[in-house]
């Protein structure tokens, strides 16, 4: 299914993309049961971006590489499929993976701050649930923006907390849990601003597209609510009992299946004047 159009790190640290960042409060982990939401958005990217052999594409933040395989499945031996990726255990992860595909996928260390590429090096990009995780977006666009040739195509796509939904539950203390989500993300709102940032980067949007990742009814609060309720709780924000009448509503919630969590990931469709 396409988006509705409108026009892996378990250690608590400081996120591999922005030193100066939040820690990291989203650990893949958290995202398992959003995983085949996440997997049509990267089918629709994979297809808006429509490679052809012989070109030549990068993933930025590739993590184990598994966007970058398919990359090289799809511009050939004459073509180049490049992951950019700054922790080294992934790296590692991904040049594994790739060998035992027997891929002609290749993967290199940076961030979205610094591509170690000339301008102009490809005709297309990704970068998926990178920026809600950086400090200044504004300079990761002008990035992507410079390492694009004249016509090439790139595809951004992140959360935007400020939708994240958590039912049931009394909507004061939920309001209070998703403030303490949005409080401590470097860039919460980093969904709803993709589209202005590629345009100030120089780019043309073409399509913007969205897609609500919704957790399995049968986890109940999940991780991510657990630990986020607990640093309300830290914070003054809710007391104790609130946040355990809050977990005791999402766990009669999962077993009644009255219950709803998600956020919404958007994914913009540019491309750089020929």
């Amino acid at each position: 299914m396409a988006p509705t159009h409108s026009t892996t790190n378990p250690a608590r640290r400081p996120d591999r993309f922005d030193r100066e960042g939040h820690d990291q409060l989203i650990d893949v982990r958290d995202l398992q049961a959003a995983l085949p939401g996440i997997a049509r958005l990267r089918s629709w990217a994979h297809e808006a971006l429509a490679l052809r052999p012989g070109e030549s594409a990068v993933d930025i933040g590739s993590g184990t590489g598994s966007e970058v395989l398919t990359f090289a499945d799809a511009v050939g031996p004459n073509g180049n499929a490049v992951g950019v990726e700054p922790d080294p255990n992934l790296l590692a992860v991904a040049e594994r993976n790739a060998a035992e595909a027997r891929s002609a996928a290749r993967f290199v260390t940076g961030d979205a701050y610094g591509l170690p590429f000339g301008a102009g090096s490809f005709d297309a990009a990704l970068c998926e649930r990178v920026f809600q995780h950086l400090t200044a977006p504004v300079r990761a666009t002008a990035e992507i923006a410079r390492v694009l040739r004249p016509g090439g195509r790139v595809v951004v796509t992140d959360s935007d907390w400020g939708t994240a939904i958590v039912h049931p539950g009394d909507r004061k203390v939920v309001h209070e849990v998703i403030e303490t989500l949005i409080g401590n993300t470097t860039n919460p709102f980093a969904g709803r601003r993709l589209h202005g940032q590629l345009q100030q980067a120089g780019l043309i949007v073409d399509e913007v597209g969205s897609h609500a990742l919704v957790q399995d009814a049968g986890i109940g609060a999940g991780a991510l609510v657990a630990r986020i309720s607990a640093m309300a709780v830290a914070r003054g924000a809710i007391t104790e009992q609130q946040r355990d009448t809050l977990l005791d509503d999402l766990r009669a919630g999962a077993e009644s299946g009255d219950i709803h969590l998600s956020v919404t990931m958007f994914a913009v469709l540019a491309h750089k004047p020929a």
